[in-house]
């Protein structure tokens, strides 16, 4: 079995894309000025973002058996991602996003997840080696909460080190899930929902931040949209607080997932950096992919990068 620097347990869900003047009010129809198709899915993006940095990349997950999935399985080859452990499921159509997007780059999603929820905790099992032999694993909750938390389980049983994205958020999480995650990384609104708390502001997310920790994990990093991020290890310390670089911003859609699949290639790549500093690069990263329309299509690939990122 290779060695893999990054290994996601994860979603695919194909993005289908409006761009509106406006996000609609309940009940109204309004005219958009442009449709696309990408790929997307938390577990997808984070894995292609990796990959086009550098980071060798395996995916674990599942694709239904039809048009969109034969798409998924190509584009992962084509962005260098190792899809040995991608089964295909007659079960379930492959998880699709209906996504709008208007003027000011903000964004309404809906997920119909489809295949993803077909992939199981013995599924996980099965595929073992791949997660054993990772160096970093990144897990989401757009599949089964309880597949994520055994791929964390056998991830920390073995060393790897861990980071979960727990979006979309649920107010109520097996505590096992934040035991199991080196890097617990929600934006603000997962935030709230998992704590309760409002996060509105840099000291709000110190807060929330403080609450999450006492629920187990080693330390969290709360993403904060235009504000950058915060990062805390411990209640007893104060915050890190990594501020984003000013841009103006064509679409937001994805910028979540480039932040977290760079972080986990400066963490597997990049050893020798403080995670302050990983941080710092991935904001960089994931403000660059705002700049641009659609999810995957807005990652960046590490020859167009600043050289001082690497």
């Amino acid at each position: 079995m290779a060695e893999f620097d990054v290994v996601v347990v994860g979603s695919c869900n194909m993005d289908l894309i409006s761009y509106v003047p406006r996000l609609p009010k309940p009940g109204e129809t309004i005219h958009g000025h442009k449709f696309s198709l990408g790929f997307g899915g938390k577990g997808a993006n984070q894995c292609v973002m990796a990959a086009r940095l550098g980071a060798a990349t395996a995916i674990v997950a599942k694709v239904g058996d039809d048009v969109f999935g034969s798409n998924f399985i190509q584009n992962f080859k084509d962005n260098g991602v190792n899809v040995d452990h991608v089964q295909v499921t007659k079960e379930a159509a492959t998880g699709v996003a209906p996504i709008a997007v208007n003027d000011d780059g903000q964004n309404s999603i809906i997920i119909v997840s489809g295949a993803n929820l077909k992939l199981t905790a013995a599924d996980v099992k099965e595929h073992e080696s791949v997660v054993t032999h990772a160096k970093v694993l990144i897990c989401q909750l757009e599949i089964q909460p309880e597949t994520s938390l055994e791929a964390l389980r056998i991830a920390k049983q073995h060393g790897v080190k861990t980071i979960l994205n727990p979006a979309p958020a649920q107010a109520t999480l097996d505590p096992e899930l934040y035991k199991f995650s080196d890097i617990f990384c929600p934006n603000e609104t997962e935030a709230e929902i998992l704590t309760g708390l409002p996060v509105t502001t840099v000291e709000e997310a110190e807060k929330a931040a403080d609450v999450l920790l006492d629920k187990g994990c080693k330390k969290v990093i709360i993403t904060l949209g235009e504000k950058g991020c915060l990062c805390k290890s411990s209640m007893s310390e104060k915050g890190i607080h990594v501020p984003a670089r000013k841009v103006n911003p064509v679409d937001t859609t994805g910028a979540g997932d480039a932040f977290v699949g760079s972080l986990a290639y400066y963490m597997a790549c990049h050893k020798g950096l403080r995670l302050e500093e990983a941080i710092q690069k991935a904001c960089h990263i994931s403000s660059i992919s705002v700049c641009s329309p659609g999810t995957q299509t807005s990652f960046p690939y590490r020859k167009d990068l600043p050289r001082d990122l690497f």
